[in-house]
């Protein structure tokens, strides 16, 4: 038998649609919703404190907590006369908010090839709002793919030449440019992560790469008793399983 933990927050939306809250999120703790059996927080107790001492004092991790926690607030709206908040910001602008109380000047942007529209558009708005923006396309270097082991077929196009992704690149690129943070627009699934892995500078993403959606996965998520419902009941089919 494994004795691995086993975490699942997401069983504690049938709380909240029932009750508007959940044992975390009460705006009357002690009278919350019981924890359920495999809450993270049993047994935790320790750990969950050892790390929020991490967002206390004057380190980087704690600065960055600050600042982050600030600007959730500001993103909202409070409505006169109701508890109701509305939120006012776009993604874009919260970002902005929190690279300007963090006191960042360089920005890095790790760009997809396919969103260089994008990427420009988001240089040219980072700019007219006082930073350095640079931005690095995953294909930097041109290195064909084949040189990774794939196959010919394995391309997107067979039969050409077709430059592999290099997110460690982009990532020591910036690194070596001295970007005070970077903006993930668009790298693929693992591209992403080599980046976050690599980057020494915080990272946020901005965008999400999903060719079918429009860059939106979260619709998937909106679509599952329609269109993506068969991700619910059969597996998803992958040539080499």
């Amino acid at each position: 038998m494994s004795d691995k933990k086993s975490y699942s927050c997401a069983d504690c939306i049938a709380v909240w649609k029932k009750k508007g809250t959940t044992n975390c999120w009460s705006g009357d703790p002690e009278n919350a919703p019981p924890k359920p059996k495999n809450c993270p927080s049993n047994d935790n107790e320790e750990l969950i404190n050892e790390c929020f001492e991490l967002y206390k004092g004057n380190e980087a991790d704690a600065k960055l907590a600050f600042v982050a926690a600030r600007v959730e607030g500001m993103c909202y709206q409070p409505i006169p006369g109701s508890t109701a908040v509305n939120a006012r910001w776009t993604r874009v602008e919260d970002t902005i908010a929190l690279a300007r109380l963090m006191g960042y000047e360089r920005i890095g942007i790790a760009t997809c090839l396919g969103l260089l529209e994008e990427t420009k558009r988001l240089s040219e708005i980072l700019k007219a709002q006082g930073f350095d923006p640079l931005s690095v396309c995953c294909k930097a270097g041109s290195i064909d793919k084949l040189e990774l082991g794939l196959l010919e077929e394995d391309k997107v196009i067979p039969g050409g030449f077709e430059p592999a992704c290099n997110p460690v690149a982009q990532a020591k690129l910036l690194n070596q440019a001295g970007t005070d943070m970077n903006i993930i627009v668009g790298l693929c699934v693992g591209h992403d992560m080599l980046f976050n892995k690599y980057s020494e500078a915080p990272v946020t993403t901005l965008v999400v790469k999903d060719r079918v959606t429009g860059h939106n996965p979260v619709s998937v998520l909106y679509g599952q008793n329609f269109y993506y419902k068969r991700l619910q009941s059969q597996k998803l089919v992958i040539e080499e399983d």
